[in-house]
């Protein structure tokens, strides 16, 4: 017998160092070349380390949250003499399993508690001790009816609490916005936008969809036009390379759709969105979000944006102040859309208001532009027929 030493490998894309998110393996464990033994993340993007041999688990390095430089030894397996190890090739990471509940073995220290990345999420949520659940399911799997009869150590005490350790995407978007508020002066622009007639030709085009085309939102409606708009203000389809003081301007408009996902705030990118049609960008859009759900978005898919679109959706209240994703020098944001006593030709009507609510990186932006532009995608959308004209 021998011993294979694993160090992390270089997972593309300039990567010095990825942080540990999750291991599937402990000392111990038998595991067989490509079984997948640790989840790392780089940047957004998750990523799945598969064995490069058969063996035992001697060691492992690091824990959930750990920072390692790429080359570090990551693992230490015992193998046969014979044995020929394998280059290992990460992989796209299936949905990330949350880190355990405060209090539960991880990695090296404890037996390894089963239970789906769904039921460890209700475990959490509840202040629920999964090491004190008995699970009924197979091989001792933790299952949903189980978590009635678990520990919640929140509520034995007011004072008692549970320190939840900040990794993985959370820890990526923590980073991000603080940056980004820490180094963009923003301006924020709210504006109303009537858009009773744009209701009525999404209902329309609702009403006439065929199978499996999905149904229209308003997302794709502002997407499509704020492409349109970008053609006329170039200035806001800007990403800042801080380092070399160049703003980076771009003829194609990628739009980055803020996605709430199980992880955390995660945005995948609509690539050349002004060459896409209406049902285009609607299918790309569930696509892509889908896949940020899911777990299953790529690199690729969840970087280059050169502006984002967020929506909260049916909570979108009436105004929000949406945080710039940096190096972007601009973010639109929908609010929920609802119907308002408003005054048309000195009468008073109803009529269908939803409130955009935008930030500008007030360096690169003036007041003025922001306010032009969103002027400008107000008018596509009060009047969508002029959104599937290039310009106007």
């Amino acid at each position: 017998m021998s011993q294979y030493v694993f160090k992390l490998p270089d997972l593309g894309e300039g990567t010095v160092e990825a942080e540990i998110v999750a291991w599937h393996v402990k000392a111990g464990d038998a595991v067989v070349e490509d079984q997948k033994i640790v989840e790392v993340m780089t940047d957004k993007a998750a990523v799945e380390v598969p064995a490069p041999v058969s063996g035992v688990v001697l060691s492992v390095t690091g824990e959930p949250g750990d920072k390692v430089p790429v080359g570090t030894p990551l693992i230490i397996f015992e193998v046969s003499a014979s044995a020929a190890p394998a280059p290992a090739t990460p992989q796209p990471a299936a949905p990330a399993a949350p880190p355990p509940a405060a209090g539960a073995p991880v990695g090296v220290h404890g037996a390894r508690i089963m239970a789906s990345p769904a039921n460890r999420r209700r475990a959490r949520e509840a202040g629920i001790d999964l090491a004190a659940v008995r699970g009924s399911g197979p091989g001792g799997r933790i299952l949903r009816d189980d978590l009635a009869s678990g520990v919640r150590p929140a509520a034995q005490s007011a004072e008692s609490t549970t320190e939840i350790k900040v990794i993985g995407v959370r820890r990526v978007i923590a980073e991000r916005m603080s940056e980004a508020k820490r180094t963009i002066p923003h301006f924020a622009y709210v504006e109303e936008v009537d858009v009773s007639e744009l209701e009525s030709l999404r209902r329309h085009l609702n009403g006439a969809l065929i199978a499996p085309a999905p149904a229209l939102t308003y997302l794709p409606f502002v997407v499509l036009a704020l492409a349109r708009v970008l053609e006329s203000f170039p200035q806001c389809n800007v990403l800042y390379d801080a380092a070399r003081g160049v703003l980076v301007r771009h003829r194609a408009v990628h739009v980055g759709i803020a996605t709430q996902t199980p992880d955390g705030l995660k945005v995948p990118v609509v690539r050349s969105a002004g060459t896409l049609g209406l049902w285009e960008l609607a299918a790309e859009i569930r696509r892509l979000s889908d896949r940020a759900r899911t777990g299953q978005a790529t690199r690729q898919e969840l970087t280059g944006s050169t502006i984002t679109v967020t929506s909260l959706g049916k909570l979108g209240g009436i105004a929000s102040t949406p945080v710039i994703n940096t190096p972007e020098v601009a973010i639109v944001g929908l609010n929920k859309a609802v119907e308002r006593p408003v005054v048309r030709d000195g009468a008073i009507t109803v009529r269908r208001i939803m409130n955009l609510s935008s930030s500008f990186d007030h360096r690169f932006v003036d007041g003025y532009d922001a306010a032009a532009m969103i002027q400008a995608l107000k008018e596509r959308l009060e009047h969508p027929a002029t959104m599937f004209i290039p310009k106007v």
